[in-house]
């Protein structure tokens, strides 16, 4: 038996050695004072000041935080609603085919997702004028689509696992159906809204394939500036870059994670003082 826990250990070492000594490589050589990546020359800052005067890279950046923001919220309404309508309305006419659709994007290929969007914003703007080329709004556009449909999983399963008595109670007390989700369901889902924000929000940042169908002059994200970068020859810019990445993302999951554990000791306590305090 201990054998055979050493054995899996050994894989589990293997693999998180796998995933992370690049990361950890990256954020070592983002320090280089060497303009080759691969050979180390001392320790210097220099990239990261040089990356602070990339105006391309920093437009790059703020226009990705900008659509990821706005696709984020989007996507949220729109899941929110598509997670509303399957829970809450009960079998309706053609709710199969909806929720095929809804769910779709979660399967389909990113590159036929661009291709029919691209050809779709083509079809408008030749038929109606609208949207006049590719830019940010089209950008916005795809990105909800499919980040809308990791949304409506993420609500879908937290309003499937609440107890629909809660709500039944407050409508037989008198309060309207607005009422009813905007001071009992809209609270109870809040953490689901928040998760599915933030996915829709990685997603949106994090997305190449897509955007570079829809994207149009003077609309390249920061995955396509790197990836542009990347093709002519990895530069240390990039290196600091993704460090910098990588720092935010470390320091939002530790944030969440005290926020968790703190809910989690108020939940703890709370029951305390329920079984100590029965009346």
């Amino acid at each position: 038996m201990k054998r055979g826990n050493g054995f899996l250990n050994a894989w589990l070492l293997g693999g998180l050695a796998f995933l992370y000594l690049p990361i950890a490589s990256l954020v070592i050589y983002s320090f280089n004072a060497s303009k080759l990546v691969t050979v180390w020359a001392g320790f210097s800052t220099r990239w990261y000041g040089a990356l602070f005067k990339n105006q391309q890279i920093l437009d790059a950046a703020l226009l990705s935080l900008k659509i990821g923001a706005v696709t984020a919220c989007l996507a949220t309404v729109l899941g929110t609603l598509a997670a509303l309508c399957l829970t809450r309305f009960g079998p309706f006419r053609g709710r199969a085919l909806f929720s095929g659709l809804v769910t779709a994007p979660l399967v389909m290929p990113e590159v036929i997702t661009g291709l029919s969007l691209l050809l779709l914003f083509v079809a408008l703007e030749q038929a109606i004028g609208w949207p006049a080329g590719r830019g940010t709004m089209t950008i916005v556009i795809a990105h909800s689509t499919f980040a809308m449909a990791y949304v409506a999983v993420v609500v879908q399963s937290r309003l499937v696992g609440m107890d629909p008595s809660i709500e039944e109670a407050a409508m037989d007390l008198g309060a309207r159906p607005a009422k009813v989700f905007l001071v009992i369901t809209l609270p109870i889902i809040a953490p689901a809204l928040v998760s599915g924000w933030l996915l829709a929000f990685t997603l949106s940042l994090d997305d190449l394939v897509v955007s570079s169908f829809v994207s149009g002059p003077g609309a390249s994200t920061l995955p396509m500036v790197i990836y542009s970068k990347v093709r002519l020859g990895l530069s240390p810019e990039i290196n600091a870059l993704a460090t910098l990445l990588v720092a935010v993302v470390s320091v939002g999951m530790i944030a969440a994670g005290l926020v968790m554990a703190r809910q989690e000791r108020v939940r703890q306590h709370d029951a305390q003082m329920a079984v100590s305090n029965p009346d």
